[in-house]
């Protein structure tokens, strides 16, 4: 596998509804499925869910 494909780029978007993202790595052999990660998010001004976006 090439690195793109086994480790991509993805968005986290918050799930507050603000519109912020964050942009991280995965691995997909660890997670197969979409990320959800509790992150702050600054407009919100709290920790809130990050979905996965592809």
């Amino acid at each position: 596998m090439a690195r793109n494909e086994l480790r991509p780029v993805i968005r986290l978007r918050s799930t507050a509804g603000t519109g912020y993202t964050y942009v991280t790595r995965k691995n997909r052999r660890n997670d197969p499925d979409r990320l959800i990660v509790r992150k702050y998010d600054p407009v919100a001004g709290r920790h809130v869910d990050f979905r996965e976006e592809r």
